[in-house]
């Protein structure tokens, strides 16, 4: 019991010489990373480019600067790199289920498409034909006379409080200036991860958390067949327009989306994961009208 009654800077000492001994006996690795980083234990750092690199990327959407894409040279590796720096939670298998979705909502592929329907992802970065204002009567985040709502960005933000939202989030006027998501690639793939790791209303999960394992169910979840996996991910970003209604055309375009980035990243669809669709689950916020971000 004696050394209960040491005093702290006596424990802190022995505490610090242990400490010395051990990483004097261990020699810490370090590491280069060409020009920006030499000969140091801070150059280990796993960054995104390290795992995900720019032929990856090329080979994922190869047709998104064929002349009848309608974003040609819009959107760049270094574009979606620039928007994840900073981002050390998302890894291959997430990396491949976020931009399945994204893959998905710009994709202008069809069945004889050359190269596959799957290849023409980033082949739009705003809605062409707009079906209505996107205009809501909203206190918070009133319309700016002459400014459009419409679908713009890599997972396309509609509405105009969903403008504000994300705006607000990444403190850039998009409330005033919607436009800023067509014009900006970086903006526009900084705008879909911050939908993607950011829940939408208290005591829900993000998509983040429901892929990565973050989310427990609640028994309520349990029953509404909400369970973790590349199907809520659905749930949590588009709720009843996807999920609910049986395998719908929209929601198996999003799975294959996944499992084919999952295959040319050298992942493999077998690691898909499980609960991939969300065919029978009840909607996290059943609505009347989209509330897509």
């Amino acid at each position: 019991m004696a050394i209960l009654r040491r005093s702290p800077a006596i424990l802190l000492a022995l505490t610090l010489a242990l400490a010395f001994s051990f990483a004097s006996a261990k020699k810490l690795k370090v590491c280069d990373k060409g020009w920006e980083c030499k000969n140091s234990i801070y150059c280990c750092n796993e960054t995104i480019t390290d795992y995900f690199q720019v032929y990856q990327f090329e080979n994922l959407f190869a047709k998104r600067n064929a002349p009848v894409a309608h974003a040609v040279g819009f959107w760049d590796y270094h574009s979606f790199i620039t928007a994840a720096t900073g981002n050390k939670t998302m890894k291959m298998r997430e990396i491949a289920a976020f931009l399945g979705h994204v893959g998905s909502r710009t994709s202008c592929g069809y069945g004889v498409a050359t190269g596959g329907p799957l290849a023409w992802g980033l082949c739009y970065n705003k809605e062409m034909s707009p079906s209505q204002s996107y205009c809501d009567p909203n206190y918070l985040y009133p319309c700016t006379p002459g400014a459009e709502y419409y679908g713009r960005g890599a997972l396309p933000v509609y509405w105009n409080y969903n403008y504000g939202l994300t705006g607000d989030a990444l403190k850039v006027d998009l409330l005033n200036h919607p436009e800023y998501l067509e014009q900006n690639a970086t903006l526009a793939f900084q705008a879909a991860m911050w939908r993607w790791m950011t829940p939408m209303k208290k005591k829900q999960p993000s998509a983040h958390d429901v892929f990565v394992g973050n989310w427990e169910p609640t028994k309520n979840d349990t029953l509404s067949k909400r369970l973790p996996g590349f199907g809520a991910t659905m749930n949590v970003l588009y709720g009843d327009q996807i999920c609910g209604q049986g395998f719908i055309d929209d929601m198996n375009n999003m799975i294959s989306h996944y499992q084919y980035y999952l295959d040319l990243m050298g992942i493999g669809r077998d690691y898909s994961g499980d609960n991939l669709d969300c065919a029978e689950q009840v909607p996290f916020n059943p609505s009347s009208k989209s509330e897509s971000s």
